[in-house]
Formats: structure tokens, C-alpha cells, sequence
């Protein structure tokens, strides 16, 4: 399989962790981790510069989600089935707004996966680990999402302990209390 040129331009770069050790098992590994891992921080930048330039209309659909919830309330207690059912739907569009924003910022964090994957399948698409137990074998997306999944938690703990600048982003995106003394 030819690889796309931006992938060529990669090739260098990303082979290099695979043939660093001299075990090719552990090369694999050693790889796909690292690879992984690099999806992991271009996955949570994106997110973070994301989340932080719709962060406004995010608040927004929320509010106003809110606000046609309370008004359909208010038009149920009232006993105005006609504005109740009007607010009502309102509200609905609104949360649906809301939730799919949501759910679109989310997958911010998940667009490099797909370029991994496309490279590595040049690459590896032969390989194979025998799992003896169960009788089956892993092929390279089954040991990139293992290892994937592995790569987030250890950077969601680094990233929390050691990285000034996302507890600084942390911090300005949870709102907290002022203090006025």
C-alpha cells in the first residue's frame, strides 16, 4: 500500500521509536505507545483551544436551554398548555443544540486517531499477536487502542501533576469562588 505524502513526510520520524530497541517486539510496542501518546497531546490541545473558542456560545445554548425549561414550567403550573408546549419545545431544540455542541468539542480530542492508524496500516498490516487463551490474535489497531487507553491515563496523571500551563487552562475554564475580604 502506497502511503500519502504528509504520512512520507511522518514516516522518518514515527519509525524511529519502532527501531530504536533492538527486539522488534518491543520496538512494536515501544512505537505504538509513543505514537499513541502523541495522539494523546495533539488530541488534548485541540480539545483545550477548542473548548476555549466556542466556550461562550457552549454557555449560551445552556442557558438558553435552561431559560425554556423554566418558562415551560412556569406556563405548566399556570395550567397554558398551548405556551407549555411551545416552550417545551423550545427547550428541547435547545438542549439538543447544547448536547451536540457538546458531543462535537468531545471528538476534538479523537481526530488524530485516524492519520495513526492510516500510517501504521502501511506499515503493519501483516502483524499479529497470538492471544493463546481465548484463540484469537490482535492485529496493530487492537494493541494501538490498548495502548492508547493506557497513554491518556498516564498523561491525564502527568498532565496533572506537572504541567503548569493546563493547570493554569484548568483553572480559568472551572469557574471558583472569589474571595472578598
Amino acid at each position: 500500500m502506497e502511503m500519502p505524502s504528509f504520512l512520507l513526510a511522518l514516516d522518518p520520524y514515527l519509525i524511529w521509536w519502532y527501531r530504536l530497541p533492538d527486539n522488534a517486539y518491543v520496538g512494536f510496542f515501544l512505537g505504538t505507545f509513543v505514537l499513541a501518546l502523541m495522539c494523546v497531546i495533539v488530541g488534548d490541545v485541540t480539545l483545550t483551544l477548542v473548548s476555549r473558542l466556542v466556550a461562550k456560545r457552549l454557555e449560551n445554548l445552556s442557558a438558553e436551554s435552561l431559560k425554556y425549561q423554566d418558562l415551560s414550567i412556569e406556563a405548566a403550573k399556570a395550567g397554558d398548555k398551548v405556551s407549555y408546549k411551545a416552550a417545551n419545545k423550545l427547550a428541547n431544540e435547545a438542549f439538543g443544540m447544547s448536547f451536540f455542541s457538546q458531543m462535537a468539542v468531545s471528538m476534538a480530542r479523537l481526530w488524530p486517531l485516524p492519520f495513526a492508524l492510516a500510517w501504521m496500516q502501511t506499515r503493519f498490516t501483516e502483524v499479529e499477536f497470538p492471544l493463546p487463551v481465548i484463540g484469537f490474535s490482535l492485529g496493530y489497531i487492537g494493541v494501538f487502542i490498548i495502548l492508547y487507553i493506557a497513554a491518556y491515563f498516564l498523561f491525564k496523571q502527568v498532565k496533572k501533576q506537572f504541567l503548569n500551563f493546563y493547570l493554569r487552562q484548568e483553572n480559568i475554564l472551572e469557574p471558583h469562588p472569589t474571595n472578598k475580604d
